[in-house]
């Protein structure tokens, strides 16, 4: 009996169980609610019982669901490790989503390192704001702005960074104090978790009036700071290589109250833990990042 029933059932029936909901599922497996409902229908057909409670809004697992989802769950990990275990030995695909800035400022300029350790790692990267679907295989591993909440997640935070006034080494000239900074044009940057008024304070400053040309992603803020537009309030790890260049400055290095604050963290469903890709991968950037092996 057991031989006959499709994997396809009991993948929609897994991610019914996870989901709680037909649809849910449906959206993730790309199949329509009728076709999910109706493979679930059959699986419980097949086996003689009742696998959810259903109603006008919700689904719930009977206790004989509840037995089945366990093992099922169980066996699709399994299923994945095993897969993985194989394809080391071959070029394996890492699948990656970063948060954009990081992405641009920080990763791509140290890739060439990580491709050249791993030729055998064919890597695909993605960079938006909106965090990786680990539950259909999207992404493998997710590098976020603020820490995620969602559960059956592994989440590594990837140090502190310091958050400090950049800008040109023209306008630093006329930065010579804390006070100093409230006179000049102050890029705001809209997307981060700690602004200017958060600095004006830890510095016993009034909080300036915003002014300013206002960006939603760090890249643009720390771009136009470099051309001269303004003082940005960035982290010092993303624009890293314009200080390095001397495109950027600190004018009030060692003489403002610094705001440090971990910002950034990696991120991949517990159940790939032992992915081998996704170890290569936190390993690499935990050593770039100079934190100790965690998770």
């Amino acid at each position: 009996m057991f031989k006959h029933i499709p994997l396809s059932m009991l993948r929609a029936f897994e991610a019914s169980g996870r989901t709680g909901s037909f649809r849910n599922a449906a959206e993730e497996l790309h199949l329509s609610p009728s076709a999910v409902s109706h493979a679930i229908r059959n699986l419980e057909e097949h086996l003689g019982t009742t696998l959810f409670l259903r109603s006008t809004r919700k689904i719930q697992l009977t206790p004989e669901g509840e037995a089945l989802f366990m093992h099922v769950k169980r066996g699709f990990e399994d299923l994945r490790h095993g897969m993985e275990m194989v394809a080391v030995r071959g070029p394996t695909v890492l699948r990656l989503h970063s948060a954009p800035s990081f992405a641009a400022q920080w990763l791509v300029p140290r890739l060439a390192r990580f491709l050249a350790d791993h030729p055998q790692i064919d890597l695909r990267l993605a960079a938006n704001t909106n965090y990786a679907r680990f539950e259909a295989d999207e992404f493998d591993l997710d590098i976020v702005y603020g820490k995620p909440k969602a559960e059956g997640l592994v989440v590594v935070g990837l140090g502190q960074e310091l958050l400090t006034p950049l800008c040109s080494p023209a306008m630093a000239a006329r930065i010579q104090s804390p006070a100093d900074i409230g006179r000049q044009r102050l890029i705001q940057s809209e997307s981060k978790q700690i602004r200017w008024p958060s600095w004006f304070e830890a510095n016993g400053l009034p909080v300036g009036a915003s002014q300013g040309a206002r960006f939603d992603r760090s890249f643009l803020a720390i771009a136009a700071a470099a051309d001269g537009l303004g003082v940005a309030l960035e982290s010092t790890r993303l624009a890293e290589r314009e200080l390095n260049s001397g495109r950027l400055v600190r004018p009030l290095a060692g003489r403002e109250t610094e705001i440090r604050y971990t910002g950034h963290y990696l991120a991949y469903s517990s159940a790939a833990r032992e992915r081998h890709t996704i170890g290569v991968f936190r390993e690499w950037l935990l050593a770039e990042l100079g934190i100790g092996a965690s998770a």
